[in-house]
């Protein structure tokens, strides 16, 4: 086993806690909240069993949580007010707060205004001339 899959081995937990385990070194039957969803299942308040950790290049530690599968609830579906919430809090991203345009795709956080908005072109002396006549 590699320096780096030593630093995250710790099936006991005797030095981060809790069970740790390398990246893919997880036993069967745990698995993240990604990977639940994808099964469409929930922790439903069980408390986290394990760890992943993985050490970026950079020297960085990631963790992602696990949890039983046998333990995990389904998902709860989403009713017609939960499915209007969201539809709204999606027309509230795409539409611009300065010039009330409602576009396809969701306004740049950044700006916090479309694009239209926040770098309008600048009119030329030209360009003035010719609306003028």
């Amino acid at each position: 086993m590699g320096t780096a899959y030593a630093k995250c081995y710790d099936p006991t937990g005797a030095r981060h806690g809790i069970p740790t385990y390398p990246w893919r070194l997880a036993p069967d039957g745990l698995a993240t909240r990604r990977q639940l969803r994808a099964r469409g299942l929930r922790p439903g308040g069980q408390p986290v069993v394990a760890q992943v950790l993985v050490y970026t290049r950079h020297g960085r530690q990631r963790v992602a949580y696990l949890y039983r599968r046998a333990d995990a609830k389904p998902v709860r579906p989403m009713t017609s007010r939960k499915w209007g919430a969201l539809a709204l809090a999606m027309l509230a991203r795409r539409t611009c707060p300065q010039c009330g345009i409602t576009y396809g795709h969701c306004i740049p956080r950044s700006l916090g205004i479309c694009v239209l908005c926040a770098y309008p072109e600048p009119s030329t002396p030209a360009t003035e001339q010719e609306f003028t006549q």
